[in-house]
């Protein structure tokens, strides 16, 4: 039986195959609050040509602009991959209180070599503030962006 987790997940994966379907990097996120998804985003850099589209502050704006708020207390911020930092910004800005991951970046194949999400959490005086849940359904995160 699949936890909340590996569901929430897999529909963070399924916006993440739209996104590599479409050109841009396989990453998608999903937005949850009291067990629904109320919002969905993918990386759109390559279709919008924006530098800045990356899935999770796709996320943000599309839940954002749909319920008309920017305060996301009580909800829970899953994507495929370790944010970035610019992510990782907002997301904090954001005020989501749970961060789940799927896979992290692979810091070989990253321009933040050893950046981790936690460090910048810490950076920012938010640590404890935000749970962070990471592993979730990694082979397939992987395995998406192939």
């Amino acid at each position: 039986m699949a936890t909340d987790h590996e569901t929430f997940m897999r529909v963070a994966l399924e916006e993440a195959e739209k996104a590599k379907v479409e050109g841009n990097s396989a990453v998608g996120s999903v937005i949850v609050r009291d067990g629904e998804i109320i919002g969905r985003g993918r990386n759109l850099v390559y279709t919008d040509n924006d530098i800045t589209a990356h899935a999770e502050t796709v996320a943000l704006r599309v839940t954002g602009d749909e319920l008309k708020l920017i305060d996301f207390h009580g909800c829970a911020l899953y994507t495929t991959f370790e944010p970035c930092p610019m992510c990782c910004g907002a997301i904090l800005l954001s005020g989501v209180s749970t961060l789940v991951m799927g896979a992290r970046n692979d810091p070989k194949s990253t321009t933040w070599q050893d950046y981790r999400v936690e460090d910048l959490i810490a950076q920012f005086g938010r640590a404890g503030e935000i749970e962070i849940v990471n592993g979730i359904l990694v082979e397939e995160c992987h395995a998406v962006r192939e």
